[in-house]
């Protein structure tokens, strides 16, 4: 027994092909556009906050010193961050900026469990492309009883084709996306902790921006 013998481009083909089908019918085009930017995640550590809240505490001190609207020459690269800080800066009382923080988390929540849903369906799809693909090598293999190369190519569609769905779904893309949903998890709990500090720095600067603008 060779790894040859478990090669069947057809079967391959087959699976593969209407995976990929199956999952463009599914799923958004904005959405496929997620999953597959969403793979750069994988690649990454796991999100942590330590650096933006790093970020957070230098922000305060330049606001004690300098006043908030300092703040305003910042350079800050995370989007979550920066919007709460534009908002500070603005004034906004501290319940709007955590409602700014808020939604954003819960955006971006919803960015990748979309992203992990494309996954997530194709992974469904795989098994039920292989028995497509079984369904066409025996229907192949039923055609053609009366010449025995025929027969062997089709059965080994039909086989195959099953085991190419299994392992597509199983070592492939269901993983993907389980490891998508717990990057996602693990980013929505980090980015909590971004809310105490920002929403501290708030409650401090509101009042005092208020006295500067009524000056």
């Amino acid at each position: 027994m060779t790894i040859a013998q478990f090669l069947d481009p057809t079967a391959f083909a087959i699976v593969g092909g209407g995976t990929l089908l199956a999952t463009m019918l599914r799923a958004p085009g904005r959405d496929l556009i997620r999953a597959l930017s969403a793979l750069r995640v994988l690649a990454r550590r796991p999100f942590r906050a330590d650096p933006l809240l790093d970020q957070i505490a230098a922000q305060d001190r330049i606001a004690r010193r300098h006043g908030v609207m300092a703040l305003d020459r910042s350079v800050i690269k995370d989007v979550d961050v920066a919007v709460a800080i534009a908002a500070i800066v603005d004034g906004a009382i501290p319940r709007d900026v955590e409602a700014r923080l808020r939604q954003a988390r819960a955006a971006r929540i919803e960015r990748h469990s979309a992203a992990a849903d494309v996954w997530s369906g194709a992974a469904e799809a795989a098994p039920a492309m292989g028995m497509v693909g079984t369904l066409i090598g025996l229907a192949a293999m039923f055609a053609h009883l009366s010449d025995p190369h025929a027969i062997g190519a089709a059965m080994g569609i039909a086989l195959l084709a099953t085991l190419y769905g299994a392992l597509l779904a199983n070592l492939v893309l269901m993983p993907i996306c389980h490891r998508l949903r717990v990057a996602g998890r693990v980013e929505a709990s980090e980015r909590a902790r971004l809310e105490p500090p920002l929403m501290a720095l708030a409650l401090r600067e509101t009042p005092r921006h208020h006295m500067q603008s009524a000056a």
